[in-house]
């Protein structure tokens, strides 16, 4: 795998529509299906960086999310299009902090932005391993072209009231 090169700043190769089955009794797409979608996100990104199925059979390695946070900012309906912007925050040898934010893809207002972490897991022994050399360098590549975007305001955002 070499060195990636022309990376989207930030990365935005994923784009989706809001699927009727993900509608709940409000008539908006319900919270679990937000989960869903960034998740098929981020394994865009993830395989833009190598880790995909090829790669998983080949070495028997593989990603979880170690922690991962939602941040809903306005509601999506049944039909809406949606396309998903990423950025690497950080990363080490093991590790990929990452922001996704969802955007209504004709309106282009905010709908909802993630924070998460993802481990590389030796999918045999179930723990976490750190990347091979060059899965590693094409981690560090797509960080070193995101890390001048702006921080994003609820990067760390913890849940409280805020009481009078």
């Amino acid at each position: 795998m070499p060195y990636i090169v022309d990376i989207p700043v930030p990365f935005d190769q994923y784009t989706e529509t809001v699927r009727p089955e993900w509608i709940d009794h409000n008539g908006h797409m319900n919270m679990a299906y937000y989960v869903l979608a960034f998740d098929e996100a981020s394994g865009a990104l993830m395989r833009y960086i190598g880790i995909d199925q090829p790669y998983r059979d080949r070495t028997g390695h593989g990603t979880f999310t170690g922690d991962f946070h939602i941040h809903y900012a306005q509601e999506v309906m049944e039909g809406d299009p949606l396309r998903f912007h990423q950025r690497v925050i950080e990363c080490d040898e093991k590790r990929v902090h990452y922001w996704l934010e969802m955007y209504h893809d004709e309106k282009g207002y905010l709908a909802a932005e993630a924070e998460a972490i993802t481990l590389h897991v030796n999918l045999s022994a179930r723990k976490v391993t750190p990347f091979p050399p060059e899965v590693h360098a094409r981690v560090e590549s797509v960080y070193e072209a995101h890390k001048n975007l702006p921080l994003p305001e609820n990067l760390g955002r913890q849940i409280k009231v805020k009481r009078n």
